[in-house]
């Protein structure tokens, strides 16, 4: 009789394109996220949390061809007895889920209707270094008014946002642009309708930030070789026609009031430009007057991220402030959020144009930047332990840790087995413990506890003499009533320290 193969065993790996995260970045991203949700709070904003599943029809920018039902979008058909159930598919950012909202429950919901939501959001494109397939995203939106307060408020806010989590001022920039005024350059280009030649245009002007003024203009005009040598086709203006995007991209200059003069000169005697720099405009004293200078949001024509996408109004927030990269150069940390005023998503589900402008912090992004500035990161004090030594007296060992715990000190028993006691201390160090709390028998019948402070008898191990030991011992016998407070005494001192 053949013998029976059994079952290979899963691989125990995570999925690719996708992590695990563990203890401290779990936290550390809780403790951010619940500041910025105090900041939108404060600014009136109303908290949603949707379903992580959308129909494919409703997210729309995806939907599902023959050949591969499921491109950029993790999707599924749901069964059904003919086979045409429904296209499933997780959500691959929160704005278009908004937009389902919105439309399905407009007449329940205040207009304008102001909203934050916080949460994973899944890809389904090629994985690479520092890129996974879910992520975490923290959007806030305001649909259903068209006034430039709305996108002014979202810049206050996203400023105010930054400063609150941990940037300070002076390490972070809000940039303001418009799209309209992108649309009076393409009228003063002359192209027209020519839809092909505007989508060259916007991908040129796209690569500005690495190939720079001259880059453009050889990009719109003949070609350019680029770093490798190898010759780009040029979109094949003319000159005179690439002159508007030169004069748009460069036309930041050092007062706002000559920024906007240059603007005016770039879009000519388009209605469509002149009406974005009349935006810009109106933002710009909104702000002013709400106290952002310049040193904290500023019109930058030079923001092009998402133009192709937004109507109106475009930002970015980018930290300006210096890291070294892989290679050891230095450079500037860079984006961490960006939004704007997107005016026809809405219009998918109503068939009526809505207005709607929103932001969305790349959470990954904002963490590492705090990392880096040292507001986060240290090293995480785990619980204190209450050691076993009599397994017979757990009930002792749970009301101490009960203690503990209503008195505000993170706190465990320890609940591996207790014969060794060696391994106990080893798997306080391992949680990076603050303290261990002991009670033996002898203790037990005189009424005491020893308090043992880990982290000064780590210090006194690595490099204290003798005397110095004897100066401060980390090991304390106190009366057992004495457990909270002589436990905050140490926790206070190793706080200072």
């Amino acid at each position: 009789m053949a013998k029976v193969k059994k079952a290979p065993r899963p691989k125990a790996q995570t999925p690719k394109g996708f992590r695990d995260y563990f203890g401290s970045e779990v936290t550390e991203r809780a403790e951010m996220l619940h500041q910025i949700a105090g900041v939108y709070h404060r600014y009136g904003f109303e908290a949603l949390e949707s379903a992580a599943v959308e129909t494919v029809e409703a997210l729309g920018k995806f939907l599902p061809d023959v050949d591969r039902p499921n491109e950029g979008v993790f999707a599924w058909q749901e069964a059904d007895e003919d086979g045409q159930g429904d296209w499933m598919a997780l959500r691959y950012d929160l704005t278009a889920p908004l937009a389902r909202v919105y439309a399905q429950h407009r007449n329940d919901l205040p207009t304008p209707y102001r909203r934050y939501a916080m949460g994973p959001v899944w890809r389904n494109e090629k994985p690479g270094p520092g890129r996974y397939r879910q992520f975490y995203q923290c959007d806030a939106d305001t649909v259903g008014t068209a006034s430039m307060g709305a996108d002014a408020e979202i810049c206050a806010m996203l400023s105010d946002t930054l400063e609150t989590v941990g940037i300070p001022r002076g390490d972070y920039l809000v940039r303001v642009n418009n799209r309209k005024v992108l649309n009076g350059v393409l009228e003063a280009m002359g192209l027209g309708d020519d839809q092909a030649a505007r989508d060259n245009v916007l991908r040129t002007i796209d690569k500005f930030d690495k190939v720079g003024e001259a880059g453009v203009r050889e990009l719109l005009t003949k070609g350019r070789l680029d770093a490798s040598g190898a010759f780009i086709d040029g979109v094949g203006l003319s000159d005179d026609q690439a002159e508007p995007v030169i004069a748009f991209l460069t036309s930041k200059a050092a007062d706002v009031a000559k920024t906007f003069e240059n603007l005016r000169g770039a879009v000519g005697s388009s209605a469509i430009g002149a009406e974005g720099i009349a935006e810009l405009e109106q933002i710009g004293d909104l702000l002013a007057a709400g106290g952002y200078g310049s040193d904290r949001i500023e019109i930058d024509p030079s923001v092009v991220r998402g133009l192709g996408y937004y109507t109106g109004p475009v930002f970015e927030a980018e930290l300006t402030f210096e890291i070294f990269d892989e290679k050891g150069r230095k450079r500037q940390f860079g984006s961490v959020s960006g939004g704007g005023r997107y005016d026809d998503l809405v219009k998918r589900f109503t068939g009526q144009s809505v207005p709607a402008t929103g932001v969305s912090i790349g959470v990954d992004r904002l963490l590492a930047a705090l990392r880096e500035k040292g507001r986060i990161g240290g090293a995480v004090t785990g619980p204190v332990v209450v050691t076993v030594m009599d397994r017979d007296r757990m009930a002792d060992y749970q009301a101490m840790v009960t203690e503990l715990r209503n008195a505000g000190i993170r706190a465990e028993v320890y609940l591996g087995n207790p014969k060794n006691f060696g391994n106990q201390l080893k798997y306080a160090d391992k949680r990076n413990s603050p303290i261990a709390v002991i009670e033996g028998g002898d203790e037990k019948a005189n009424g005491v506890i020893q308090i043992k402070d880990l982290i000064l008898g780590a210090k006194i191990a690595e490099s204290a003499t003798l005397e110095e030991w004897k100066e401060r011992p980390s090991q304390f016998e106190v009366p057992r009533g004495d457990l909270v407070a002589k436990v905050r005494e140490i926790l206070a001192a190793q706080a200072e320290d």
